[in-house]
């Protein structure tokens, strides 16, 4: 659609002779600096995204062992928390892939880990379950920061504002390269530097727009949810 209209324009501005001579700097400023700066967010939380989930399979995977380990468990007890933690893995993992915003199925997953600890106190000594608490803990806040991520993104209106000026650009863009290149030159210098131009600006802004929810598998640098599966 951008390359079409690029196109188009660029053609206009030599059917009727218009032109002039513009400082691209204010491009630059107008669409180049936010359109990056979008970038630079997305890769950041990315990043804090794969970070946090490390942290969540760590100290789940660390609870695992703790509660497996307890040799006073039966093996009934042992099915049931095995179960629970394989459950609060698969749950957290499917509440990020897909767009819904609510935690409140798996804060009740979760909430049965404390409540088979209370449960089992007399095979459970207090100093273990104030390290289970503790892991609860990281595992919590690792999810909520998942969460925050999952939810909140480059904020609305900057998209919005990088998008409009992606698309108004070859009617500032086509009259001052015309400008600058001459109109006695080939015309098909001035199409392929506006076009390609145009290419690249629309392909950074996807790129964004595909680094900012790294999830859904949609980009070919989304992150693979099932290498922070418990059991892989």
């Amino acid at each position: 659609m951008t390359l079409a209209i690029s196109f188009a324009v660029t053609y206009c501005c030599f059917r009727f002779d218009f032109n002039f001579n513009l400082d691209l700097t204010l491009l630059s400023i107008a669409i180049i600096f936010p359109l990056v700066f979008t970038i630079r967010g997305s890769f950041r939380r990315r990043e804090k995204a794969l970070e946090h989930l490390s942290e969540f399979r760590s100290a789940l995977k660390t609870v695992h062992y703790f509660l497996m380990s307890n040799d006073q468990f039966s093996e009934e007890d042992t099915h049931e928390i095995e179960s629970i933690l394989f459950d609060i893995n698969r749950s957290t993992l499917n509440h990020l892939r897909n767009k819904n915003h609510s935690l409140k199925d798996l804060d009740i997953i979760i909430q049965k880990v404390y409540q088979f600890t209370l449960d089992k106190t007399t095979f459970i000594p207090r100093g273990s379950r104030d390290k289970i608490f503790k892991l609860m803990k990281d595992l919590h806040e690792s999810i909520e920061n998942l969460h925050a991520i999952h939810i909140h993104r480059t904020p609305i209106s900057l998209k919005a504002y990088c998008e409009l000026f992606i698309y108004i650009f070859p009617f500032i863009y086509a009259p001052t390269i015309i400008f600058n290149i001459g109109a006695n030159n080939p015309p098909w210098i001035t199409y392929t530097i506006v076009l390609l131009t145009e290419f690249i600006l629309i392909s950074l802004y996807n790129i964004q727009n595909h680094l900012e929810y790294p999830f859904d598998n949609v980009g070919m640098d989304d992150i693979n949810l099932d290498n922070f599966s418990i059991d892989r």
